[in-house]
């Protein structure tokens, strides 16, 4: 007799044995045990904080004056005159 044979014996003989008692309780159980207990009371103390110091930052960087923007010929970092269609330009 092989593993598989074993294998299936055993889940045979646990298919054919009766349910445990307890698992006909076992919804009922949780339910009970999740309504007794206390409710979670979300307070207004770390997310009133988060958006005042997101107005501060965000009035901030408005009213403050930052220094001029400059636009770069090359968004991605590398040189525009780096790029294949450049460089195959003049290729036959």
């Amino acid at each position: 007799m092989d593993r598989m044979d074993d294998l299936d014996a055993a889940l045979a003989r646990l298919a054919d044995a009766p349910l445990p008692p307890r698992l006909a309780t076992l919804h009922a159980d949780v339910f009970a045990r999740i309504a007794a207990q206390p409710p979670v009371r979300a307070g207004l103390g770390w997310g009133a904080g988060a958006v005042i110091v997101a107005l501060i930052m965000g009035i901030a960087g408005a009213v403050i004056p930052m220094g001029g923007a400059s636009a770069s010929l090359a968004p991605l970092g590398a040189d525009p005159w780096l790029a294949p269609s450049t460089l195959l330009a003049g290729a036959p």
